[in-house]
């Protein structure tokens, strides 16, 4: 339906008919005899369709939208003119000596009914342009609508393309410090390489498989994270002591991988260039209607000061933010000489 009424010069057939039904219908009661309504409202519909079609599909598009406003001006007003013209030289050799009872009170609304005193009777111009104008109104105001609708689907698609660019460039970067982390334990032999394969594997079937929709229930993106911390816990040992505390329902829904960004960014700057303890809080509570979420890590005492440049996986995660919780979160980020922060608000969805 939406294709037919953006492409198809029918909707003028269409909606004249339309236009034709609905006005015989509620002016019945005032024609003597049947042919006499039909035969009114026809030539009636036909020239308001036709004046629909000449301003729509030419006018607008030949002018108006191609900047010339003072050229469609003066174009709409010669098309009002030419109709006049018409609709008063039907009237006076039609319409008037065809029905002369039906027009006999119309034709006593001009002081001066010759042909150029009617063309000369300004309120009469202007009832009967308003007369002739209403469908193209009509048509203008669903045209309006259609393309409307049609940008809110083509932005729609374009939120969806952006956030599954967004995810393609996260899941390779998540899984390229995993497998670094299995690498490290294989070439140590160590017995912990079973668990991480399995954890791995829990992992990547949640990644491929199980967090496609734009939103997903809060206890799966936790189970994530736990995984994901067992398998940093195994690589680190004791130079990392972890806490991670949760108050929260597990029913809440939370944009897929959008939480774990974070915990990944603080084994990355707190915990690997760190020769002692790291240290490594998360909270995840809800108050309210929102999700608090708090990531805070140590930074090593050697590092060297940070270039003021946020890596890939932060920059994805505001740019997230951005189209899935717009005007709906707060994030802030707190960089000091000892520790990192971050801090987000989100609206439970």
């Amino acid at each position: 339906m939406q294709h037919f009424l953006e492409t198809s010069k029918l909707k003028y057939v269409v909606f004249g008919i339309l236009i034709f039904a609905f006005s015989a219908s509620t002016s019945s009661w005032y024609y003597a005899t049947t042919r006499e309504l039909v035969i009114t409202y026809s030539i009636r519909a036909t020239l308001q369709i036709a004046m629909a079609f000449i301003i729509l599909e030419l006018l607008v598009p030949y002018l108006l939208n191609k900047g010339k406003q003072m050229a469609f001006i003066g174009a709409i007003t010669i098309t009002l003119l030419g109709f006049y013209v018409v609709c008063t030289l039907i009237y006076m050799n039609y319409f008037e000596p065809t029905y002369p009872v039906t027009y006999a009170n119309y034709v006593k609304r001009f002081s001066d009914a010759s042909f150029l005193g009617r063309l000369t009777n300004v309120n009469e111009f202007v009832f009967k342009s308003l007369y002739l104008l209403y469908p193209t109104i009509l048509l203008s105001v669903l045209k309006l609508y259609v393309e409307k609708q049609r940008l809110l689907k083509l932005n729609e698609q374009k939120k969806t393309a952006e956030l599954v660019a967004l995810k393609n460039q996260l899941n390779p970067h998540f899984l390229f410090n995993t497998l670094n982390n299995l690498y490290a334990l294989t070439l140590k032999k160590s017995d912990d390489a079973p668990k991480v394969i399995q954890k791995l594997s829990e992992i990547l079937d949640y990644i491929l498989y199980r967090c496609n929709e734009p939103y997903v229930l809060l206890n799966k993106e936790i189970e994530l994270i736990e995984n994901y911390l067992s398998l940093e816990k195994i690589r680190y040992a004791d130079r990392v002591n972890i806490s991670f505390s949760k108050n929260v329902t597990g029913k809440e829904k939370v944009a897929p991988l959008l939480l774990l960004t974070f915990v990944e960014n603080a084994f990355k700057h707190g915990v690997t260039n760190e020769m002692k303890q790291a240290r490594i809080d998360i909270n995840i509570a809800k108050k309210d209607e929102q999700l608090l979420f708090t990531v805070e890590n140590t930074k090593p005492i050697n590092a060297k000061p940070l270039v003021q440049k946020e890596s890939i996986g932060l920059k994805n995660i505001k740019k997230q933010l951005e189209l899935l919780y717009p005007k709906a979160y707060d994030l802030i980020i707190e960089n000091s000489k000892n520790s990192f922060s971050a801090n987000l608000k989100l609206a439970v969805v």
